[in-house]
């Protein structure tokens, strides 16, 4: 299955979904922040999530209960792998020495993932 891209609106509606794991509109709308969207530009997000084959949802009477089709995991997996052939010319060795760089990963921490990948052989 190919996973599509998401806009940000269309990635926290995921997010929600992916940490309440099944929720109707009315729970999603909760975890907004003020100034909370419209009711109806959720219901047209969590919609167009459906076309994109991200979400689907059972019916209870009227209302939806949604649901992830898509894991985090593997919009995770698609969104790196986009953003390292997109920046770093698909070398993930490009993106190690950029984080390290940018004092964003240190060298012990490189260490530890190193001695951890090791240890998974």
């Amino acid at each position: 299955m190919k996973i599509q891209s998401l806009t940000k609106a269309e990635e926290q509606v995921m997010q929600f979904l992916w940490d309440l794991k099944k929720a109707f509109l009315k729970d999603i709308l909760e975890l907004f922040p003020e100034p909370k969207p419209h009711t109806n530009t959720v219901s047209t997000i969590l919609k167009v999530l459906q076309e994109k084959d991200f979400v689907d949802f059972k019916v209870f009477g009227r209302q939806h209960e949604y649901f992830p089709k898509v894991s985090k995991e593997q919009y995770s997996g698609k969104t790196i792998n986009q953003l390292i052939n997109n920046y770093f010319d698909g070398s993930y060795k490009n993106v190690v020495s950029f984080l390290v760089d940018r004092k964003e990963m240190s060298i012990e921490d490189l260490e530890l993932l190193l001695n951890e990948l090791k240890t998974k052989d």
